[in-house]
């Protein structure tokens, strides 16, 4: 191998001798065949470079090169083509695209980007997405310390979880010590494993990110003004036209011929009868055989008979079905020539308009809705056809022909002559001399894929024939080979008006024949001496693939090759590889002559047939970058970047042209500047039918100078095409308007990047599919020759291909389609190719990198986004090419389906807003950076004064809410304070005050007794949800035991849910576990060992059998500050959080819920809430027993099994106030959205609704809630029912709406300006724009203010800052295994910096928010302030210098495709990271990755690095409905997600 290292660069091969190069490009072509090993080919060509190894070495001293990265051959000379076309073999890569001049190009850029060694990161795809993904990419990780996997389980195609689950990251507990030993922890400082594989793609993904990107972003800080958008400023070294303005050429003048018919119908006439066995028409049959030829008198009697059945026969005499100035639609297949001239020509005898279109084979043809638009436009209710056609279409079961997609209802009429009828002597049909009415109307299909009828009025039919007739010098009794749709186009100028203008003879060749026969056009014009051919670029390759089929075939008749799409990025190839391989069989170098055509302007220039032994027309090197520019220089210094273009002829006889800019007002062009050819002749469209204001804007342009003045007043027609005109009046087309690419200011053309991407080693990679000859570019494109295209080869007689392969072969082509998408204020570039079904994922990945790095090199330009689709999937024309914009469509809307897919928004989007650079000191836009600026009121808010408390109130008497139960036990015993509901709705257990006092006696006595426990020990209490768990608090409460709630394991789920467990009882320190005896059982099962060590349990205590042991004295803690229980709970960002709660926060946090809600013993409540923290665990545990009311409490869990059991209970008792979580109110939304009609049969009402209150510690989701009010109308619910609370960990109920005072308030922010932390309320509709309900009312006692996070200074009203809260119930501290004193004293006990001459003690909530005076009265009889939460500090996003909240990503992420069920996202490294669960087909999966990408962008500015699509149940989400991202994002780091396809956006 060491041979290899010494592997020359281009520039040494270019400067080999020619024969060595020849050698070396035959040895790889023998290595990539398979005839020769690696181990002979090294040897060989080591011997073959030996002689020049010094040179080598000198010219390249890089290193090792990919062995795929073979040097280009060089061009042949065409006059001595055989040598090298016997030398290559046609099996090895499809040579008909290929160009020696541009892979020398790509090769040389790949090998400059080969020196910079870049890794990218491959795509991680699931093996069972696609059948095409041999390679296994999910490769487990390595044995490493990482987060307990909660993905087991939950992913299932149901896309209701399974189970809620609260999980920290491994170790993560807040206030640890800094020095603590942190073995639970991952091995590097970011918690991602050192072997992660994910990890390391993603470093691999941001080395790819420090080259810099192009062009350099300007310097600019954006504060105050609103955030703007990058605007590329030009190049200043960019090339500018310099020459003279051009003037309008003129063409030849059109000849006066005395024998010109006045009207095309007159010369069918003349010809079919007084030539009437004369032939018109020939048509072959599948073998390429004729079958049948049309004369001139049978085209003309049966034109006649057509006519007069359509004017007479189809209707009564008084109501004819048609009538002169009518449209119908001409539907027939494309290999039956003969009944369509016939249709034709009846059509214009009978002066009704045809419209010919495509034969539609299903409902669902790409495009066929916008043809079943052009049909209505024009009216059209009647359709000709054959009657082999007629049956060959889809019909219903009843016989009927289906109803097309779009289509008006048509009538079909047969035109087979046995169904028509005879016209009497006397009949003769209305020929008028040609003049302006129309003729027919073609159709033409715009870049967007709307389709437009052209109409061509009688007289620009006739010029246009004597324009060609002129041009073309034809002559009667000729003989045309037509391998074109005769339907539009040149097939049906030439083909089907010229023809029968000058009685010439055509020899049609349907497309169908094509394929089975590729040489069949040759065959033709050989047996009919041919005197003119109508071919496209495609027809050349085949018959070259095949000529050795059949070797004595003559083409010296031929005295012009009309190539009608002379203007591709591969004519001029094709014809020169074409001419070099058949001058032998007698073709001439003049006769080729290729033409620009539009379906407005019609045949814009034709290169007319040269004399013998004249000097072709010379070719034009242009430099690509001027091009890019719209400017023509002449390159001579970079080869790779040269574009080499030849002419298309001169301006048609009799017309004139002229050159104005694309853009903007038709000003006339420099005479070196590219842009749109426009022509004024006769022979030109007229209109597009019924669209007025588009024909003006086509039809009737005035070119202008410079100055803005008119230059004449002849009105030109658009063209479509781009070009110029060069010496000699010579017209030269450079592009199609259509196949335009604008991105940051230049011009690209979608078939030169499709041609540097077939230059590409793609012929492992790309379906070159078998139904198709043509390259996936518009069907219509008729673009320009040029040279940067593939020499042809045939198979080789050394390796020629069997027989049964032979046609096969012919029928492969690339299948690539180019166009642009807007996204973030400017166009992108997007590749799709079509992947061949034996591709592997690797080999996929390095043809779309090389093809980036390829594109990125050659055109300056970076691709968006490169797909990969399955073989033979892309929408098609009727000819078999890509339909482009069917292709985008499917794109934008996440239907395409790619199996490969290659994002670059890094590299190609560089009109990014400069990343902000926080400034000190106060802004303009600050009210407080540190000082507070006079004048504003200070952002505070305060609930209700609790006030003096009544004499009689039972809390005077009792501090302890241990107290309260007994007094309730002795004064109503019998008064039940819960009920437990299971799925079916029936109450399984209840609890009257004297039952639960009891109850909790005996738990004590157990406490004291079995587990030898003393006052103040914590013990950990595992109960589902229900009545034990209550007995068992206040049980703890009665020994003087802190009680600590815990979520129990999950039985299926054990590894995930049991070290959750496990850490809270380390951390709590619990001396006691108190459970059931199931859940004993199962902590202390194998299955539990496997995930702990259940060796060192604290001691654990069933409380099924409980002794009836009364306790001999109830324990009363000393001072109401004493602990009462230990709330634990994990928070979105994983950090497991114990905090303390002592007696009288206890009571002053019931006394606050009882007075807001006015919850006294006659009251009812329903209770769908996780009983295990914060104001869940208050509602279901303390509030009954300190207000008295009765709680019906109804596990979240019970839900799973009945949708129906939280709406039938508030309905069965009549509940006025319920509360949920929003996990519980998603359920239901989700769950029921199609059974409200069930809800009312079973007599569901929820009128009796008061309040409606979602417990939850975030932002509140108004649209979950507004779709829940909407969904439940109809059955009572009111909208004002349902509002949220918001709590912290600090202080777990600061807000709930309550039944009294204003309804809650809603104001629109502007997300901008929240991403700069700051608010600016904006009306609604306003252009990003966020919606924010107030979170309730702040409770009794509680005394709200926003401050500035990092100086602690108070900020001003409307603005945002952090949340500080003091109340009586804030809770007194974090408890962890090491006292942290200084985060305790921070979030517990802080002071503002300044401003508060009281001094008062305020908890941090970690949340930000903003407090805004409202116009409505509070109860107090004061104005409103109301408190609007925007996010948590700590989830959120630091990203360029902006803060975002991950919720409003989700937001816009989650509304992008129907099959997204869920989304979370996190950062990485400044990676973000989004995570979408996917609830549709596997198949869907890539389509979410661009439309991610897209909606980020737009939205939100920021580019995403990784989209990970995963199954339904993945993202875990806590009790509270809340997602649980920092756990998320650990998962996904250890690779433990299983996802269905990871996405490394370049």
């Amino acid at each position: 191998m060491a041979e290899r290292g010494l592997e020359p660069s281009p520039a040494a091969v270019a400067a080999l001798p020619p024969e060595v190069r020849a050698q070396l490009a035959e040895l790889e072509l023998e290595l990539s065949e398979g005839d020769i090993t690696q181990k002979g080919y090294e040897k060989k060509r080591s011997k073959l470079l030996s002689p020049y190894s010094p040179q080598t070495q000198e010219t390249d001293s890089t290193g090792q090169k990919d062995r795929n990265q073979t040097p280009a051959p060089t061009p042949t000379q065409t006059s001595a083509p055989s040598k090298y076309h016997r030398t290559r073999s046609g099996g090895a890569r499809d040579e008909r695209y290929r160009s020696d001049i541009h892979t020398e190009a790509v090769q040389a850029a790949l090998a400059k980007h080969k020196e910079q060694k870049m890794a990218l990161p491959m795509p991680t795809k699931r093996r069972s997405t696609f059948v095409q993904s041999p390679a296994d990419a999910c490769t487990p990780p390595e044995n490493v310390s990482a987060p307990p996997d909660v993905t087991a389980t939950t992913s299932s195609s149901s896309s209701l979880r399974p189970v809620n689950i609260d999980l920290p990251p491994s170790g993560i507990v807040k206030g640890m010590h800094k020095g603590s030993n942190r073995s639970s922890l991952m091995d590097t400082a970011d918690g991602v494993p050192v072997s992660s594989r994910v990890s390391t793609k993603i470093q691999q993904l941001l080395s790819t990110l420090k080259r810099p990107k192009r062009p350099p972003l300007k310097e600019f800080f954006v504060d105050d003004s609103e955030e703007i958008v990058e605007v590329p400023q030009p190049d200043p070294n960019q090339p500018k036209p310099e020459g003279r303005q051009m003037m309008p050429v003129k063409g030849e003048p059109l000849g006066v011929i005395c024998n010109w018919p006045p009207a095309l119908e007159s010369a069918l006439q003349r010809w079919g009868s007084t030539q009437a066995k004369c032939p018109c028409l020939t048509g072959l049959d599948m073998s390429g055989k004729p079958v049948y030829t049309l004369t001139y008198g049978k085209l003309w009697s049966r034109s006649l008979k057509l006519a007069y059945t359509l004017l007479n026969k189809l209707g009564t005499k008084n109501e004819p079905v048609l009538k002169p100035g009518d449209r119908v639609a001409l539907v027939y297949p494309n290999n039956d020539p003969v009944m369509f001239m016939v249709a034709f020509y009846g059509c214009l005898l009978a002066e009704v308009i045809p419209v010919p279109i495509e034969v539609p084979l299903t409902r669902k043809d790409a495009g066929g809705q916008q043809i079943g638009f052009l049909l209505g436009s024009c009216g059209i209710a009647l359709a000709l056809t054959s009657e082999i056609c007629l049956k060959g279409l889809p019909k219903t079961q009843n016989g009927e022909i289906v109803q097309f997609k779009g289509w008006p209802r048509l009538k079909w009429v047969v035109t087979d002559s046995k169904y028509l009828s005879k016209p009497p002597k006397d009949w003769q049909p209305h020929i008028s001399p040609a003049g302006t009415e129309p003729a027919y109307i073609e159709y033409k299909t715009s870049k967007e894929g709307s389709v437009m009828g052209v109409t061509v009025s009688r007289l620009a039919m006739l010029s246009h024939c004597q324009a060609l007739s002129q041009a073309c010098n034809y002559s009667e009794g000729e003989a045309v080979v037509n391998v074109l749709d005769f339907k539009k186009d040149a097939g049906l100028w030439h083909g089907m008006f010229a023809n029968v203008m000058n009685k010439m003879h055509t020899i049609s060749v349907p497309y169908s024949v094509m394929k089975t026969c590729p040489l069949s056009w040759v065959q033709r014009v050989h047996a009919h001496k041919a005197k003119v051919a109508l071919v496209k670029c495609r027809d050349l390759h085949w018959a070259m693939m095949a000529h050795r089929d059949q070797r004595d075939v003559s083409l010296s008749s031929l005295r012009m090759l009309i190539v009608t799409d002379g203007a591709n990025p591969w004519s001029v190839s094709s014809c020169d590889a074409f001419l070099s391989l058949f001058q032998s069989h007698g073709l001439k170098p003049e006769a080729i002559c290729p033409c620009a055509t539009s379906a407005e302007a019609m045949t814009v220039a034709i290169r007319r047939p040269g004399v013998p032994g004249a000097p072709l027309p010379g070719r034009a090197i242009l430099s690509m970058n001027g091009l890019s520019y719209g400017v023509i220089r002449v390159n001579t210094e970079d080869k790779n970047s040269a574009l080499t273009v030849q002419d298309v002829g001169h301006v048609m006889p009799g017309g004139m042209m002229c050159i104005v800019k694309p853009d903007g007002p038709p000003q006339l062009c420099k005479t070196d500047e590219i842009g749109e050819i426009c022509v004024s002749s006769r022979t030109g469209g007229m209109t597009y039918f019924g669209l007025a204001g588009v024909t003006k804007n086509t039809f009737e342009v005035i070119p202008v100078a410079s100055s803005g003045s008119p230059v004449g007043d002849v009105p030109f027609i658009r063209s479509g095409l781009l070009g110029f005109v060069g010496p000699g009046s010579l017209v030269f087309v450079v592009g199609k308007m259509d196949g335009l690419l604008m991105v940051s200011g230049r011009r690209h053309n979608a078939d030169d990047i499709v041609a540097t991407g077939l230059a590409v080693e793609s012929i492992k990679t790309v379906y070159r599919g078998r139904h198709t000859g043509l390259l996936a570019v518009p069907q219509t494109c008729q673009a320009r020759p040029y040279l940067r295209t593939f020499p042809l080869s045939v198979p080789s007689a050394r390796n020629p291909l069997p027989p049964d392969l032979r046609v096969a072969h012919v029928l492969t082509s690339f299948r690539i389609a180019v166009f642009s998408v807007s996204v973030f204020y400017d166009e992108r570039i997007v590749v799709v190719a079509e992947q061949r079904p034996d591709a592997s994922e690797e080999d996929s990945f390095q043809w779309m990198s090389r093809v980036l790095q390829a594109i990125d090199s050659i055109h300056q330009v970076g691709v968006y986004c490169l797909a990969l689709v399955p073989a033979n999937t892309l929408p098609k024309t009727p000819l078999g090419g890509i339909h482009i914009s069917q292709t985008k469509q499917l794109f934008l809307e996440g239907s395409l389906h790619p199996c490969n897919i290659l994002m670059c928004p890094h590299t190609c989007v560089t009109n990014l807003p400069k990343p902000r650079q926080k400034q000190p000191g106060v802004g303009p836009a600050s009210v407080m950076v540190g000082n507070l600026v006079a004048g504003k009121r200070i952002a505070q808010a305060a609930g209700r004064d609790l006030g003096q408390i009544e004499e009689n109130d039972l809390v005077r008497k009792h501090q302890f809410l241990a107290e309260i139960l007994q007094w309730r036990a002795q004064a109503t015993p019998d008064h039940v304070l819960f009920m437990l509901l299971n799925a079916k709705g029936t109450t399984v257990c209840t609890a009257s005050c004297l039952q639960l006092h009891k109850r909790a006696e005996r738990i004590a006595s157990v406490l004291g007794d079995k587990g030898h426990l003393n006052a103040g020990d914590n013990v950990v209490l595992l109960y589902p949800p229900g009545i034990e768990l209550i007995a068992a608090f206040y049980g703890c409460l009665y020994a003087g035991c802190v009680p600590v709630t815990v979520r129990p394991p999950h039985a299926q789920n054990l590894t995930a849910t049991l070290p959750t467990v496990r850490m809270i009882v380390d951390v709590s320190k619990a001396a006691c576990i108190l459970t059931t005896q199931t859940l004993m059982r199962l902590l202390k099962s194998r299955e539990a060992a496997a995930a702990v060590d259940v060796k060192t349990w604290p001691t654990i205590i069933d409380t099924d059998d409980l002794p009836r042991k009364r306790l001999p004295q109830l324990y009363k803690p000393p001072t109401p500050e004493m602990l009462a229980y230990l709330d634990f709970s994990v928070s979105t960002t994983g950090m497991l959080t114990g905090v303390k709660m002592s007696h009288s926060a206890v009571n002053a946090l019931c006394r606050a819920i009882k007075l807001q809600c006015e919850l006294y013993s006659s009251r009812q409540i329903a209770i769908c809430l996780d009983p295990y923290c914060g104001l869940g665990f208050a509602l279901w545990c303390l509030c009954s027993v300190y207000s008295g009311h009765q709680s019906v409490l109804i596990p979240p869990l019970e839900l799973e099994n009945n949708l129906f059991l939280w709406l039938a209970t508030v309905n069965q008792y009549k509940i006025r106030d319920t509360f949920c979580s929003y996990s519980v109110m998603e359920l239901c939304t989700k769950g029921l959205g199609n059974q409200v009609e069930v809800l009312k049969t079973r007599g569901i009402n929820l009128s009796c609704i008061r309040t409606c209150v979602v417990v939850a510690e975030e932002r509140p989701r108004i649209t979950l809630q507004q779709s829940f009010s909407k969904l439940f109308k109809d059955i009572g619910l009111s909208p004002r029912a349902v509002s949220t609370t918001f709590g912290s960990r600090v202080n777990v109920a600061i807000c709930l709406q309550g039944t009294s005072g204003p309804d809650p308030t809603t104001v629109y922010v502007d997300l901008k300006s929240l991403r700069h932390d700051r608010v600016r309320l904006v009306e609604r509709g306003a252009p990003q724009s966020l919606l924010l309900s107030e979170s309730g009312k702040i409770l009794p006692g509680v005394k709200v203010v926003i401050v500035n996070p990092e100086t602690k200074g108070p900020v001003g009203d409307s603005h945002l800052g952090e949340i500080w809260v003091n109340s009586p119930h804030t809770a007194s501290g974090y408890y962890t295994i090491y006292d942290s004193e200084t985060l305790q004293a921070d979030h517990f006990n802080t002071r503002l910096s300044f401003g508060d001459a009281a001094q008062t003690l305020w908890a941090r909530t970690g949340y930000l928010g903003f407090v805004r005076r409202t116009e409505l009265t509070a109860a107090t009889g004061e104005r409103h302030d109301a408190l609007y939460v925007v996010g948590a500090l700590d989830e959120t996003l630091e990203l360029r210098g902006l803060r975002y909240h991950p919720i409003d990503i989700e937001t816009s992420v989650s509304r992008v495709h129907r099959s997204i069920a869920e989304c979370a996202v996190f950062t990485w490294t400044n990676l973000l990271v989004v995570v979408v669960e996917l609830c549709g087909s596997e198949q869907e999966a890539l389509d979410l990755v661009p439309l991610v990408t897209n909606v980020v962008l737009e939205e939100h500015y920021l580019i995403v690095g990784v989209v990970v699509v995963v199954d339904p149940g993945v993202i875990p989400i806590n009790s509270r409905g809340e997602k649980q991202r920092m756990h998320l994002r650990d998962s996904f780091l250890a690779d433990q997600l299983d996802p269905i396809y990871v996405a490394y956006n370049m």
